[in-house]
């Protein structure tokens, strides 16, 4: 795996998620002081303790360990053509900014030795979209999660996002699209990328 930009905590037992709260709240109600901040509004009496609980929600991805725990199968059919899921809504945290950038990822592998649940393919993505994440990490780790898990003949991973850094602030341009890609194995491949682009732009007729 890529390596993460995390902290190695001792070993310790985990706090609840009641403690973590508690231990958030009073640093954002420091921000709330320092921006001048009328704390006393009705609106914004419980703010520090939301804010907190969304925090952990949107970051939920760190504290379930190393790398996500999916279960793969044995190829006893030998399907050896494209799985490919397109479409797979995600969001997540700039690291930069610590402000929303989502999208879309579109993700394909070419079974070699396994095969994996198709619920378990957007749970990969959601493990690690939920920290703070740049894009580009984040197309590279869940390439590469499915490279070495399944031992696959090839993996790609297209990500489409719009990030709020760029739309609410600095050059202040909405609707753009950030497209980040990653290859691995039988990809590289011209012609089996052309069918994963072929697939990727086909319009849905259901």
């Amino acid at each position: 795996m890529r390596p993460e930009l995390l902290r190695k905590s001792k070993a310790s037992a985990p706090a609840s998620e009641e403690e973590l709260i508690k231990r958030l709240a009073p640093h954002v109600e420091a921000i709330l002081d320092q921006l001048g901040v009328d704390r006393s509004d009705p609106n914004l009496q419980d703010t520090p303790r939301r804010v907190a609980a969304m925090f952990l929600e949107m970051f939920h991805g760190l504290k379930e360990g190393a790398e996500p725990s999916v279960t793969v199968f044995p190829n006893e059919e030998r399907y050896s053509a494209m799985v490919m899921e397109r479409d797979i809504p995600f969001y997540s945290m700039c690291a930069h900014h610590l402000v929303p950038f989502y999208g879309h990822a579109h993700i394909a592998y070419i079974p070699g030795k396994h095969i994996v649940g198709l619920s378990k393919i957007p749970r990969i993505l959601e493990f690690y979209a939920k920290r703070p994440q740049i894009q580009e990490r984040l197309t590279e780790q869940v390439a590469d999660y499915l490279w070495q898990r399944l031992e696959p003949l090839g993996v790609m991973v297209v990500i489409e996002a719009r990030h709020l850094c760029m739309e609410m602030r600095g050059v202040k341009k909405p609707g753009t699209l950030t497209v980040t890609s990653a290859i691995r194995g039988a990809f590289e491949n011209a012609k089996v990328r052309e069918e994963f682009l072929g697939f990727l732009n086909r319009s849905q007729k259901w």
